[in-house]
């Protein structure tokens, strides 16, 4: 069911399912779906054809990772780079049956200082989790990046990846909540506390919240609720901020990154688990047994309301991890443009002419 539109490269086989009712479900909803795989760089967007088939649209970008929503485009991370990609279609316009052209307009370079969870604020300004420095950063003009905020427990801001932040929740265009693997204050120090070592911050008084947590993931403020991913026990679920307890909605098989909600639904991403010291031993190894379930890599779309996962999109094949999706409203047919055709030599565009010169 994979839709291949970049013939420059020469994938593996990737095979792509999906449940009955997601198309339906996507066009009920009048939304797109937007997520990334940092492990064979990928860009994926999909949408509904004409003929109600599964548009699947993916461009390659070395190691993709964070994902966030601008006013007309999105905002992606890779290896050194930030981009931001604007629509270049006018309401009502469409190409070759797609209605949303996403073009690489800008690139900041940043070095590699591994950007996981993105947001943009009140004021237009980019925000993301620096994770080699454990804190929230925005864009420079003449630097890698301009720190903004630290956990208080880490001593000094130093490139040694100490607690592992990684989720950033953004509530009435402010930096609300953020996620970190360890309270550590040492290099690496985060891999000692991956079982249970987990927390949530809140932003503005600096104060953990949420203990106990397992490789903690994609806070996300919505309905008046903080929900977020325990990854290391596989359940999404929501953080009661009164008695500082996760309240967990439903388990997913799988290692859980990428956290978009849209109404009463929550799109979720999963993985399967890497082999390693990183990713073993946690709960979800157990837990996954006792359900008698294998890890999946895809999407679940989860119903508030209820907890059941209704709809679903499976990956198999090169492609076992994802980090983050976004849900795009509005949208039926996304595309992309890369920078593996010569594509990006022929889109132009003129911006309005101002009245005055």
């Amino acid at each position: 069911m994979m839709e291949q539109t970049d013939p420059a490269v020469s994938a593996p086989p990737l095979e792509i399912t999906t449940s009955r009712q997601l198309l339906p479900w996507m066009a009920e909803q009048n939304l797109s779906l937007a997520f990334t795989t940092y492990q064979i760089g990928k860009f994926f967007l999909l949408g509904s054809k004409a003929n109600q088939e599964l548009s699947v649209f993916e461009r390659t970008f070395n190691r993709c990772m964070g994902l966030c929503a601008s006013k007309n485009g999105l905002y992606m991370s890779s290896l050194y780079q930030v981009w931001r990609f604007e629509n270049v279609l006018e309401n009502g316009q469409s190409q070759d049956g797609f209605d949303r052209l996403y073009l690489p307009q800008v690139g900041y370079t940043t070095g590699d200082i591994d950007i996981h969870d993105m947001g943009v604020d009140q004021d237009g300004r980019l925000l993301f989790v620096n994770t080699l420095f454990g804190c929230l950063a925005t864009l420079s003009e003449t630097h890698s990046f301009k720190p903004l905020w630290k956990p208080a427990f880490l001593s000094k801001l130093a490139a040694e990846d100490r607690c592992h932040l990684n989720g950033l929740a953004m509530r009435d265009g402010r930096a609300a909540h953020v996620t970190a693997v360890s309270e550590s204050d040492v290099a690496d120090g985060w891999r000692d506390y991956r079982a249970n070592g987990g927390v949530v911050i809140d932003v503005a008084s600096n104060e953990v919240v949420l203990r106990g947590l397992s490789m903690p993931h994609s806070p996300r403020w919505h309905q008046d609720r903080l929900w977020l991913l325990n990854s290391g026990t596989g359940e999404f679920g929501y953080a009661d901020l009164q008695s500082g307890r996760f309240e967990p909605v439903c388990f997913c098989p799988g290692y859980l990154r990428g956290l978009s909600l849209f109404g009463d639904f929550a799109v979720v991403g999963l993985s399967k688990p890497r082999h390693n010291k990183t990713f073993s031993g946690l709960p979800l190894d157990e837990l996954l047994k006792s359900r008698r379930s294998e890890p999946r890599c895809g999407l679940q779309v989860i119903d508030l309301r209820s907890g059941d996962s209704p709809h679903w999109l499976r990956m198999e094949g090169i492609v076992e991890e994802l980090y983050d999706v976004v849900v795009l409203p509005g949208v039926r047919r996304p595309m992309a443009i890369g920078f593996k055709t010569d594509e990006i030599r022929r889109i132009l565009s003129v911006e309005s002419q101002e009245a005055n010169v």
